[in-house]
């Protein structure tokens, strides 16, 4: 399989993280979770193949998708597809990133996965083609950077106390366990019923639910720097204040206890393959 990434350039790495871009896929399984991380998803399938997001509990309600889609922040993990020779490129946003290329509050798209025309019209397909034409990766992230940074020239106008939100949003990354959100409220000189709402607007889940997930992105990150996990000591060292609320916080957040995720985790941080 061939897998590259790319970080944009500022002002645009400001919004994203970076671009990511595979091609012939090709692994022992079918399905894969993906661990919520606080973040958005653009996704863009480079060949013209049914793509499908599982419903956790009742396989009558699965989705399909073709060609590109968004992917909102998520509360839990989702169950996705892993086809044989795929080849697929995205943007993977920084929390709070996408807002300014919605036309809609991100908190609309929570939980939810979209196709991208619902987004962009039919720029969206525009910029696939656009994409489908370029010889190499590295030609194809170009192209995804130049339509990125016409999107934010294009918005009319940042969302409401989103630059206050965004300093906070760094603040919340590195210190997910150790912030008061009523502090950050006053901080933000707002009321915290208000600040919760903007907040949620622009980053799509609530400031008590992000930490959450970040405190829960901590563990992982830890995990895949120590040989030997202990898992009551990096428990208390990301902020848990006992065992069960960290075993519940992981098994709410992917669908697994600690100890099974240390057994199947894959390659990629977040990606946790599936086996029938």
């Amino acid at each position: 399989m061939i897998y590259e990434t790319y970080r944009p350039r500022p002002p645009l790495s400001q919004f994203v993280d970076w671009f990511w871009f595979f091609s012939d896929c090709d692994v022992p399984y079918h399905k894969e979770r993906m661990l919520p991380d606080g973040t958005f998803e653009l996704v863009i399938d480079l060949k013209d193949e049914r793509r499908t997001l599982f419903d956790r509990h009742d396989p009558a309600r699965d989705q399909h998708f073709r060609r590109a889609w968004l992917s909102g922040t998520h509360s839990k993990y989702i169950v996705i597809d892993v086809l044989p020779g795929a080849s697929m490129i995205g943007v993977h946003f920084k929390p709070g990133g996408i807002a300014p290329c919605l036309r809609l509050p991100a908190g609309e798209l929570t939980d939810r996965v979209v196709e991208l025309d619902a987004i962009w019209n039919n720029q969206a397909w525009d910029l696939r083609d656009a994409l489908l034409e370029q010889p190499n990766p590295r030609a194809k992230f170009d192209v995804l950077e130049a339509f990125l940074l016409r999107r934010l020239w294009m918005a009319r106008k940042p969302p409401e106390n989103s630059r206050g939100i965004a300093f906070l949003l760094d603040r919340l990354i590195r210190e997910p366990h150790a912030l008061k959100l009523r502090q950050v409220a006053r901080e933000l000189g707002v009321s915290h019923k208000h600040f919760i709402e903007a907040f949620r607007a622009v980053v799509g889940l609530t400031p008590k639910r992000f930490c959450r997930i970040r405190r829960f992105q901590e563990v992982l990150q830890q995990v895949e720097m120590q040989q030997a996990v202990q898992w009551a000591d990096l428990a208390c060292a990301c902020g848990y204040y006992d065992q069960a609320h960290f075993v519940h916080d992981f098994r709410g957040f992917s669908g697994l206890s600690p100890s099974a995720y240390l057994t199947q985790r894959g390659e990629y941080l977040n990606f946790v393959p599936m086996t029938d």
